[in-house]
């Protein structure tokens, strides 16, 4: 059975679990520069380089993952936000950026692997790619409209490259997090789909938004509804919300991409929102309590948290919703397309 097929069974059985942040719990282990450098021989300032940790400290990365795990946590995601060319040229490590990505699902997948050996129960990892800096719908430059910092291939072929790396590794599913404009979504989905056709298999998707303010647009301006209808022809496994706000804020959102989608919902929102400091104060209990009232209103498939979240707060969201039926996917019909392309399913 594939993974897609498996999450699916595991995802009617029960509401899933995913992680939480990895940057918040790197930040808390108060590392060093020499950490994140290791013994490579790079010339800029690596601290902050969270990625590079899975060939300089590659135990801290293994660490969070099995908390994670051990919190209840039925996906893990690589540790992987930032793996990319564009990223790491700010810290001169552009050439690291395959084996980062290698070297990151491949902790998960041991960790992941011997978790579900340990219990029987099924494991999944998540090749995490983060939209990178750059914006294809809009110029950086106020008095150039016009300008873009990227074009569309060449952000294509940045997802390419770290897609396969992390499929090599081990990864189950690609994950396209944290989704602030929806061309740049569109561009790891082609990549993805061009991975999938070099290496001849199925690779599942996973396609998170983020929104910028309350009314629910990101930052391209797409709605969550019109997110939607735009990425669904890459028939993601899931579609969700991630960042954004905390969890309070985000449940009308949720509650409207639960109502459109004809997939699993997986929804991961911050632990609140930041202090003055940038920190976050949201208890565990609190980021459960409302979380379980996403599921008991039966919106959500799979959970976890972002900034500010740890593996308490996974562990009390599984405590919350242990026994609360998932959502189940609206009724669907079948339709056949325009100009002869495959049928596609949309909600009745």
């Amino acid at each position: 059975m594939s993974a897609r097929q498996r999450l699916i069974e595991a995802a009617r059985e029960r509401i899933l679990l995913t992680d939480g942040a990895f940057g918040t719990e790197i930040q808390n282990r108060k590392l060093t520069e020499a950490d994140y450098r290791g013994d490579l021989d790079l010339s800029r300032d690596q601290k902050g380089n969270n990625d590079i940790l899975a060939l300089t400290r590659p135990d801290v990365v293994e660490a969070i993952t099995r908390d994670y795990l051990a919190a209840g946590s039925d996906i893990v995601s690589t540790n992987t936000f930032s793996a990319n060319t564009i990223s790491q040229a700010d810290y001169g490590a552009e050439h690291l950026v395959a084996d980062i990505n290698r070297a990151s699902a491949a902790i998960a997948r041991k960790a992941a692997d011997e978790a579900q050996a340990a219990d029987g129960r099924a494991r999944f990892v998540a090749g995490a790619i983060g939209p990178t800096n750059k914006t294809l719908s809009l110029s950086p430059n106020v008095n150039d409209p016009g300008y873009r910092e990227i074009d569309f291939d060449g952000l294509k072929d940045v997802y390419l490259q770290q897609t396969e790396a992390l499929l090599e590794g081990g990864a189950d599913f690609i994950l396209i997090e944290t989704i602030f404009d929806t061309l740049n979504a569109k561009a790891g989905i082609v990549a993805a789909m061009e991975a999938g056709e070099r290496l001849g298999r199925d690779v599942p998707l996973m396609i998170s938004m983020t929104i910028t303010d309350l009314s629910g647009r990101n930052l391209s301006g797409h709605t969550v509804e019109a997110f939607w209808y735009a990425v669904r022809h890459a028939r993601p496994i899931t579609i969700g919300l991630n960042c954004s706000f905390g969890a309070q804020q985000l449940r009308p959102h949720v509650q409207t991409l639960a109502q459109n989608a004809d997939t699993l919902i997986m929804a991961y929102p911050n632990a609140g929102l930041p202090n003055e400091l940038g920190a976050y104060d949201e208890l565990p209990e609190q980021t459960a309590a409302f979380v379980r009232a996403w599921a008991e209103q039966g919106l959500v498939n799979i959970l976890g948290g972002c900034c500010g979240s740890t593996p308490a707060h996974i562990a009390a969201i599984a405590r919350a919703v242990e026994g609360v039926a998932p959502r189940t996917l609206p009724t669907v019909r079948t339709v056949t397309r325009l100009a002869g392309l495959e049928p596609m399913t949309i909600a009745a």
